[in-house]
């Protein structure tokens, strides 16, 4: 069956130009045409997307996605449950009746390893060793009322990045650039910023899933260059690259003349057109050298704990300059099962001053109205554990109940929305699903979820899956 795209209303038509296959179809195979189609769909959806937007007076532009994979305990960063204290390493049993941990050798509470204080002029609650982030606090929306459906690894993030805890679906960066379209023909819409080892699911978090394959995301190597074989091979000139690139689109046109039911050539010929445009703009946009030192310093380059992710941060922020719609970081690692004080303590020291360097530097640039900032994990953690050869202060896998923060880009900055128990078990105020979340996402950026749609295997799918409800309390 064709992915050629349906419209179910005159508000989603309005946001899609005619497919990338309708262009390279109607202007047939001369030379340079797929490389001109690419220009004038891109350019289409740029003009559509400045008048016929669902929702016009929305702020975000951009999207700055951190996906702490692992799933973060809310509890101890962001959460605090005092009444942990009073139960630390004791077990509740069906009589009632406590018991010590040492005694039982089964699940016991955890109190918290480290302290909270009340940040910012909002009051937000922190825990202390989240030094820098604590003086941008004013400048987030914290959510408490999440919850998913699973607390397996590769499911959970597949349902936090996709929509669909079973993968194959598109990715949240993905369905941006469906919607609102790229404003830099040089660059990806959607770029990834992963570590070494790919998140659990792999690359099908930044998936195009069903949309046209030109949707998917674009990966930058966490070490060596960012992007192999970006370079001209030595004695190859961008004039001969041009006419090769030429003479492909022309026998590749004539190819997917006899094949019109799949876009996967389109988009593999679109690639090559992109990647030589890249030659010209990526190394620049790459190079961090030329960054003056006390930009370098804010972020945290040159220093052992925060190097990696400081570089992730500035770099995600030279990609928001240039027009990439939508970029995701990972840090992985925050499965803390174990030592959580040991485990959680390294991760923050890790992120928390990149993190708050990139709100700052927004801020200053005036990007940070238009960018939409997003920390989160696939789920949160529980308020007790399991003894595993002994006292071991970590936390298990919960679904329902995390902490996530918004920044920037129209969001409800300096207000805590929702609530979780007295142990952080569970949501109990505020408690929406991560569709609920997505269907905000969106919002924040001018899309209506229920008109961002795309037809596939018989109906019009959508991120939510089904239809969702935007948190109006998330929004400003």
């Amino acid at each position: 069956m064709s992915t050629k795209p349906f419209f179910p209303c005159a508000g989603a038509r309005a946001l899609h130009a005619p497919t990338r296959r309708d262009f390279i179809y109607g202007l047939g195979a001369s030379l340079g045409s797929v490389a001109f189609s690419a220009l004038l769909a891109e350019e289409a959806k740029q003009l559509s997307t400045n008048t016929q937007a669902h929702f016009p007076g929305a702020k975000a532009k951009n999207v700055i996605f951190l996906m702490m994979e692992g799933g973060p305990s809310h509890i101890d960063t962001f959460d605090p449950k005092p009444k942990l204290e009073k139960l630390h390493l004791q077990e509740f049993t069906r009589d009632g009746k406590q018991k010590s941990a040492m005694e039982t050798g089964k699940r016991y509470y955890v109190q918290s390893p480290f302290k909270f204080i009340k940040a910012g002029q909002s009051g937000a609650d922190m825990a202390d060793n989240w030094t820098h982030l604590a003086k941008v606090a004013d400048d987030l929306c914290f959510f408490r009322g999440c919850t998913v459906d699973s607390v397996n690894h590769p499911t959970a993030m597949y349902q936090m990045n996709c929509g669909n805890r079973f993968g194959g679906d598109p990715g949240l960066g993905a369905w941006v650039n469906y919607g609102l379209g790229s404003s830099n023909r040089n660059l990806p819409g959607f770029v990834v910023l992963p570590e070494v080892s790919y998140p659990q699911g792999g690359a099908a978090n930044w998936s195009n899933g069903y949309l046209p394959a030109n949707f998917q995301g674009t990966p930058l190597r966490a070490k060596g260059s960012p992007i192999l074989d970006l370079t001209p091979p030595a004695g190859v000139t961008k004039d001969q690259q041009r006419k090769n690139l030429d003479l492909m689109a022309k026998l590749n046109a004539a190819h997917a003349g006899q094949h019109p039911g799949h876009d996967e050539l389109s988009a593999r010929m679109n690639n090559y057109e992109l990647a030589f445009r890249m030659q010209m703009q990526v190394p620049e946009t790459l190079d961090l050298s030329k960054e003056d030192a006390k930009t370098k310093e804010l972020y945290g380059i040159g220093k052992d704990s925060t190097d990696s992710f400081g570089r992730k941060c500035l770099l995600a922020r030279k990609l928001i300059e240039k027009g990439v719609r939508f970029v995701q970081l990972y840090k992985g690692s925050w499965d803390s099962h174990d030592y959580i004080e040991r485990a959680h303590g390294n991760l923050v020291r890790g992120v928390d001053q990149p993190i708050a360097a990139l709100i700052t530097d927004l801020k200053q640039r005036g990007l940070l109205e238009s960018t939409l900032i997003v920390w989160c994990g696939e789920f949160g953690r529980t308020p007790d554990n399991g003894v595993r050869g002994g006292i071991a202060y970590g936390r298990d896998h919960n679904a329902n109940a995390m902490t996530m923060w918004l920044a920037g880009g129209g969001c409800n900055a300096g207000h805590t929305i929702g609530a979780t128990d007295e142990l952080g078990m569970a949501a109990v105020e505020g408690k929406a699903h991560v569709r609920d979340f997505h269907v905000t996402l969106l919002r924040l950026l001018g899309l209506d979820d229920n008109k961002l749609t795309y037809y596939h295997a018989g109906r019009f799918k959508q991120l939510s899956q089904f239809g969702g409800t935007a948190i109006k309390k998330l929004i400003a």
